[in-house]
């Protein structure tokens, strides 16, 4: 089982929301409306990993030492969303989300299979992890940096434990499983040639609730994440290239083979041919 030694890694490195966040140091002359607005709709899209976390449980109900672990991750990510709420209710509380603002992105995912889930969500982390550190950057406020560059190290751990779920599949399943990691990994990876952000909280989940069967369009300004990506944290092709880069680099480790372009990756999964799912 993975669990128990994950679980001991992340209680050692757990920051405490009291001890380790430098509210004192907050200086309001220098947080503006529009950073203090992105904050409330970065903790919105936080509280979604409660409809993420019961999808995993759903799907992964053979895996118990995986679901196990889920237990681990939703509550550190459900502390993302509790940081940024207790900054606002500290310093914003006009903009602290409502309890139907929050409950409206939980909704039920639509059954996937399950190794092409958990390729998804280590891209996610991947991409989150580097989100959050451009938004440290952008951010003046001292407090709200410190709270960003925090929940970004988090990100980077969870991909780092997804990894190691996707190398017992390997394990387990061989090509059918890294067919299923290759598939989504081309699509990840070449999110710059994309004109929206793929990321698991922008993608459609329940066709029965098309269009409003994504995270982000069920935020209060659905249009929030391209403008805060584009035209607030800049997230640009530089830093779509560093998030590309990580996803290889991992696949090469984990393929023991080098690819250095998404097009590399997907004469690979081509290679591999269609092969069954694992039952």
């Amino acid at each position: 089982m993975l669990y128990p030694d994950l679980f001991k890694a992340f209680e050692r490195v757990r920051w405490d929301l009291d001890r380790d966040i430098p509210w004192d140091s907050f200086d309001a002359s220098l947080l503006t409306e529009e950073q203090a607005q992105t904050i409330k709709m970065n903790a919105i899209t936080e509280w979604a990993a409660l409809p993420a976390t019961e999808m995993f449980l759903r799907d992964n109900r053979h895996d118990s030492d995986f679901c196990a672990f889920v237990s681990v991750w939703f509550y550190e990510e459900q502390k993302h969303a509790l940081v940024l709420i207790e900054y606002l209710r500290r310093f914003r509380p006009d903009l602290v989300p409502s309890e139907e603002e929050l409950h409206a992105v939980r909704f039920e995912f639509d059954e996937a299979p399950a190794l092409e889930t958990l390729m998804l969500h280590f891209c996610g982390e991947i991409r989150l992890n580097h989100w959050y550190r451009r938004a440290a950057q952008w951010h003046t406020e001292p407090v709200i940096k410190v709270i960003y560059e925090t929940i970004s190290r988090d990100e980077a751990r969870h991909g780092g434990a997804y990894l190691q779920y996707m190398k017992r599949a390997i394990g387990q399943f061989g090509d059918s499983a890294r067919a299923a990691f290759a598939k989504i990994g081309v699509l990840m990876a070449s999110a710059r040639r994309t004109a929206k952000a793929l990321h698991p909280t922008n993608l459609h989940v329940n066709k029965a609730l098309f269009p409003n069967d994504t995270v982000q369009s069920r935020l209060p300004a659905p249009g929030w994440l391209e403008h805060w990506l584009d035209e607030q944290i800049r997230f640009d092709a530089v830093w779509e290239g560093k998030v590309a880069e990580r996803i290889l680099h991992n696949l090469s480790l984990l393929f023991g083979r080098q690819f250095d372009s998404a097009q590399a990756l997907n004469r690979y999964r081509k290679e591999l041919g269609s092969v069954p799912a694992p039952a």
